[in-house]
């Protein structure tokens, strides 16, 4: 049995990994200032991956800073290290030997988790072992935190296979049960974690860094340019959704396609594929004219965290999206962006965009304000380390 399906692909980096970079709390115009510290507290951080995997590091890593002045002692130890993602990224097989070699690793730190005055989990502590091997695990050592930014529960529950559902179907629900907080990246997640019987739920979105995203000026196109950001996965289930109406939309020459990190699509509308790099990545964005993420309606889908708008937003672009999951709480239809579901939807609403530049620089300030106000790390920081601290105090009580 595969220890690591092929069907579990991680999310190439969206960024570079993030500095070790001090100064923190909150100031003016997204700068950390000064804070006080309590007293230090002892985490044991178990992530998925290393600071190159877009999940661990938007979720963990890019709060380290942060936690650190305000006291924590934070150990992060990735399951699958960044030479693994580059081996994923690459196209190149891992063998089952490192996959083994890595699963004893995390079994060693396990047990010695006791060490720590809480284990800050991200998912799932041994991906595709039974629930009840994993939980007793968990149960020996120090009272844990897990974090979910996606529906991971539906990998299980939903396999095709009979084996897997019967087998590992409730996985997750065991592990949400067990901790002393679950964070979730938004409400979907978070019901599962509460009919799961979850002791404390919190809801925390998947944020930028607004130091990474400065304010800027609106593009100045020749060509009115739609743009988008992925995989070459995620553009095979979700850009595809729609290539008929941008193939069509595009078709008289008057706009084009920008697909960051797409890979080969093959569309026949005028569209440009650029390679994802962490040293271009916000420059690329900031050239687009307005951001797109088309979702089908399915589970999975439901438990995105819609992280492609808020980067669009912090960008200043106005949005385009489905309403599935969270991107139906995140678009303000006539303020932010709008809310497209069917092909006239999408292509009236980038019409609209297109033909008013006026609207596309509202639309565009009003995203980026609320990405301020909630999707930044300057807000959300002090709140995970109020939920990480409280969540130590009462298991300890």
């Amino acid at each position: 049995m595969l220890l690591w399906p092929p069907t579990d692909e991680p999310s190439p980096p969206t960024h570079s990994p993030c500095p070790r970079a001090r100064g923190i709390a909150i100031g003016e115009g997204g700068v950390w200032t000064a804070a006080s510290t309590e007293g230090g507290m002892r985490v044991l951080l178990l992530t998925r991956y290393g600071e190159m995997g877009a999940s661990s590091r938007y979720r963990s890593y890019q709060f380290l800073p942060y936690l650190e002045e305000q006291g924590f002692e934070v150990e992060a130890l990735p399951l699958l290290d960044d030479a693994y993602l580059r081996a994923r990224y690459g196209g190149a097989g891992v063998s089952r030997r490192s996959i083994a070699a890595a699963y004893a690793r995390r079994l060693g730190q396990l047990l010695r988790s006791r060490q720590f005055d809480l284990v800050w989990l991200e998912k799932e502590a041994l991906p595709w072992l039974p629930g009840a091997i994993e939980s007793l695990l968990l149960a020996v050592g120090a009272p844990y935190v897990v974090d979910y930014d996606d529906a991971l529960f539906h990998r299980y529950d939903q396999h095709p296979a009979f084996a897997v559902r019967a087998l590992l179907g409730n996985k997750i629900d065991r592990v949400m049960r067990g901790a002393a907080l679950v964070i979730a990246g938004n409400s979907y997640l978070a019901a599962r974690a509460r009919a799961a019987g979850a002791r404390q739920v919190a809801v925390l979105p998947t944020v930028i860094d607004l130091q990474r995203y400065p304010p800027a000026p609106s593009a100045k196109n020749e060509i009115f340019t739609i743009g988008w950001i992925g995989t070459p996965m995620t553009a095979r289930l979700h850009l595809e959704t729609i290539r008929g109406p941008l193939e069509r939309f595009c078709a008289g020459g008057e706009a084009r396609v920008v697909a960051i990190g797409a890979g080969d699509l093959g569309w026949q509308a005028p569209v440009e594929v650029k390679a994802w790099s962490g040293a271009t990545e916000v420059a690329d964005l900031q050239g687009i004219d307005v951001g797109i993420m088309p979702l089908p309606d399915s589970p999975w889908e439901r438990g995105k965290c819609g992280f492609k708008l808020i980067q669009y937003m912090a960008c200043a672009r106005p949005v385009v999206g489905s309403p599935v999951g969270v991107n139906d709480d995140i678009i303000e239809p006539g303020v932010n962006g709008f809310k497209a579901t069917t092909p006239d939807a999408w292509i009236q609403a980038i019409d609209t965009l297109r033909s008013d530049r006026e609207l596309r620089h509202r639309m565009g300030e009003a995203g980026r304000s609320l990405v301020e106000q909630a999707y930044c790390l300057q807000v959300v920081a002090p709140r995970l380390a109020g939920l990480l601290r409280g969540a130590a105090t009462r298991t300890a009580g």
